[in-house]
């Protein structure tokens, strides 16, 4: 197995590309540890490697993901985030611990976390939405990270019209949040929502715009007609 995680290394090395390292971090407000790889490039390379553990038990994966975050490589988690997704089928609810761990020991930039919480806890979450309480906890963490998963984890499950009063209630916790990661992580969640749910989610900033962030405010009705737009705008 630990061979697997070489290969995959050697892998992303010969695709390294220095311009493509610079030109990555102008989109990080934080240092970055990267090779220098374009995503498609990196999700090729998480399919390909796949094909080589996808008939090993889940756990034995996970610790493979475990290993791929602890290096600190951009890189190196989104192949770790694509290979806890791609055995979404067989979640259990136990698993959810260990999402929250990878998010709170290992994620430092937005596209980790958007990466893992769009789709593997995602697609937890629609398989077990009990889980929305933690979601509504870590929207009340001092992680800022965790704050902005509580949100971008339901990007998809809103973008399908689902869990529209978990969304409102995160929103509402996530109101006056001072971190722009994660005003854009909450007013991403309410756009999505807003594709099915376009009144509510209108309602909502209306009610909340004197207070909220402009960061969020302009997420939130981004998809919206310009005359809501307008109206929301308005001071």
């Amino acid at each position: 197995m630990e061979n697997t995680i070489e290969k995959v290394r050697e892998a992303l090395i010969k695709s390294a590309d220095e311009k493509t390292r610079e030109v990555s971090q102008r989109f990080f407000k934080e240092p970055l540890k990267s090779y220098g790889i374009k995503a498609a490039t990196v999700h090729k390379i998480s399919k390909d490697y796949f094909k080589l553990i996808n008939h090993k038990p889940k756990q034995e994966v996970f610790d493979l993901c475990e290993n791929l975050w602890q290096s600190g490589y951009l890189e190196e988690s989104l192949v770790a985030c694509n290979w806890s997704y791609f055995f979404h089928k067989k979640y259990e609810p136990g698993d959810f611990s260990i999402f929250e761990r990878w998010i709170s020991t290992y994620v430092n930039n937005w596209a980790s976390c958007d990466t893992l919480c769009n789709h593997s806890v995602g697609a937890f979450i629609e398989m077990y939405p009990a889980y929305i309480s933690k979601l509504k906890e870590f929207a009340s963490s001092e992680n800022r990270w965790l704050r902005r998963a509580a949100a971008v984890s339901l990007i998809i499950p809103a973008k399908k019209g689902k869990f529209l009063c978990n969304i409102l209630e995160i929103a509402d916790i996530l109101h006056l949040d001072t971190d722009d990661l994660v005003q854009k992580g909450y007013g991403w969640m309410l756009k999505a929502a807003s594709k099915n749910h376009q009144q509510a989610i209108f309602d909502h900033v209306m009610q909340n715009k004197a207070l909220m962030p402009r960061t969020a405010l302009r997420y939130a009705i981004e998809k919206m007609p310009e005359a809501l737009k307008e109206m929301a705008m308005e001071r």
